[in-house]
């Protein structure tokens, strides 16, 4: 099992080969590492990320087959489904790092606040059901009659909405919570820059990470 600092600092250390374009030699995906995986796997992050094709988990890590248990969905939310496939990988397979991973320019958090500036009857409710999951994010920087910054704007509530993910990974899971307290499971909320391919660690960071 690797403890969650260790497992954090191989994800930064990847995003760092992905940023300078230079792929390390751990990242593998032939015939040799799929014979391993067939006894069983023991990947060593969880990632919960956002379903947008620009974001790829195992590439912007540079990891290999086996490395990340990924978890996508539009706007990276929680729902049951993802905390339970959170329980399932942590329990499971003791993966002790848990990684709420969204990025800038987030299409859902552009519709949510679109759906605010311009409320639409017609929404699906499928849709609808992510967009009102994202809404407290946006709607904690909207005052009544003040004028706000629409760029601006979807850059905080991005944040927020990866913050309230990571918290809710965090609290609303008594397996998750058994697991923080007597376990070492770490849940930290990053940042993906779809202008740099840099991740930013900024939320649930451990003392000296900060």
């Amino acid at each position: 099992m690797i403890p969650a600092t260790e497992a954090l600092e191989r994800l930064r250390a990847g995003n760092r080969r992905f940023v300078a374009d230079v792929p390390g030699h751990c990242t593998l995906t032939g015939q040799a590492r799929r014979d391993e995986l067939m006894a069983g796997q023991e990947p060593f992050a969880i990632i919960l990320g956002c379903s947008d094709s620009r974001v790829p988990a195992e590439l912007v890590f540079d990891q290999g087959l086996g490395d990340l248990f990924v978890i996508r969905v539009a706007g990276n939310i929680v729902a049951p489904s993802q905390v339970g496939s959170v329980e399932f990988a942590a329990e499971r397979y003791g993966t002790r790092l848990v990684v709420v991973l969204g990025h800038s320019r987030c299409g859902a958090v552009q519709a949510t606040v679109e759906e605010l500036e311009r409320p639409s009857p017609h929404r699906v409710s499928n849709l609808r059901s992510i967009v009102d999951r994202i809404r407290p994010s946006v709607e904690a920087f909207l005052e009544p009659g003040v004028p706000y910054d629409h760029d601006t704007l979807i850059r905080r509530a991005i944040r927020a909405n990866i913050r309230a993910a990571a918290d809710h990974l965090r609290h609303g899971s008594q397996i998750l919570e058994q697991l923080i307290q007597q376990n070492g499971l770490l849940v930290v909320g990053a940042e993906y820059s779809l202008e740099t391919g840099v991740v930013t660690f900024f939320d649930g960071m451990p003392e000296d990470d900060r």
